[in-house]
């Protein structure tokens, strides 16, 4: 599977991790960047991500900074995107299963390297449900930018 990854300085550590476990793991994984931990801007590399997600280029994306927060807002304005800032698998699990979020945002500053790892993990095993969750997901869609 093709992923997606990407952070600013404050997530650069946990990006490494998780991009060498994925490898490992077997996946092609696409590195937006950023190269090390002097400071950067997160929306730059939050979009970047997002939006070989969006292309099609990658099937989910990853994103890290400090708090997942910023960097998932700033995935969210690319038109198709899902991103959702998980900070325990079961959020990752039904950011799957019932949001059908196709980029998954870690905090650095408030999950260690093991637990990342598995919330990814745990974001990229778990299929979306569909069913009653389509309609809810296509409602969110049909939104774009006029809410």
């Amino acid at each position: 599977m093709v992923i997606s990854i990407g952070s600013d300085h404050a997530g650069f550590t946990h990006k490494e991790v998780i991009k060498s476990a994925l490898v490992a793991d077997g996946h092609d994984v696409r590195d937006v960047g950023t190269t090390s931990t002097e400071s950067t801007d997160y929306p730059d590399y939050g979009v970047a991500a997002a939006r070989l997600v969006a292309d099609g280029t990658a099937t989910f994306g990853v994103v890290v900074c400090g708090s997942g927060i910023g960097i998932s807002i700033a995935a969210n304005k690319v038109n198709g995107i899902r991103a959702a800032n998980c900070v325990t698998t079961e959020m990752a699990m039904l950011a799957r299963q019932h949001n059908n979020a196709n980029v998954v945002a870690i905090g650095q500053r408030l999950v260690d390297e093991q637990l990342a790892v598995e919330i990814v993990r745990t974001f990229l095993t778990t299929a979306f449900e569909g069913g009653r969750h389509e309609r809810r997901v296509e409602k969110i869609h049909s939104l774009g930018d006029h809410a």
